[in-house]
C-alpha cells in the first residue's frame, strides 16, 4: 500500500480574505475562487493547497468548532533573498496582516519572518543567508 501526503487543507473563516492573502504569496487560484465554499489549487511538485469555509466543514461535521488558540500548523514561503523577505513582510503588514515576527537572521542560516494569515495561521517567509 502506497500513501502519499499531497494536500494541505486549511479551514478558513473568510474565503475571499484567505485567497487575497495567499495570492500575495504567489499562489494562483481559479477564477471565482473567492466566492466558493471549497477551493483547491496546485502548489507544484504534486502538492495541492485546499481551503474549506467553516460552513463547509460544519455541513458534514456539525460538532466542529473554530480553534480558540493558535494551531500547530505552520506554512513557509521561500523568498529569493533576504531583501525579498523584508519586502514581502513589509508589504503584508502594510496591507493589514498581523506580523508574527519581524525579519531576523536565524541561527540556522536563514533570514526569517512570520506573518499571520486572516485566520491566525503563521506563514514563515525565509531566504538563505
Amino acid at each position: 500500500m502506497t500513501v502519499k501526503v499531497n494536500v494541505i487543507q486549511i479551514v478558513v473563516s473568510d474565503m475571499a480574505a484567505s485567497i487575497a492573502f495567499y495570492e500575495r504569496l504567489g499562489v494562483e487560484f481559479p477564477a471565482g475562487s473567492a466566492n466558493e465554499p471549497h477551493v483547491d489549487t496546485q502548489l507544484g511538485g504534486g502538492v495541492r493547497l485546499s481551503f474549506d469555509t467553516e460552513e463547509t466543514i460544519k455541513s458534514f461535521m456539525p460538532e466542529w468548532e473554530r480553534p480558540t488558540s493558535t494551531g500547530r500548523l505552520g506554512l513557509a514561503a521561500e523568498c529569493e533573498s533576504p531583501a525579498a523577505v523584508d519586502a514581502k513582510f513589509e508589504e503584508l503588514v502594510a496591507a493589514g496582516y498581523e506580523p508574527g515576527m519581524k525579519p531576523w537572521d536565524a541561527f540556522w542560516g536563514q533570514h526569517y519572518a512570520v506573518v499571520h494569515d486572516p485566520d491566525g495561521n503563521g506563514v514563515d517567509l525565509y531566504a538563505a543567508l
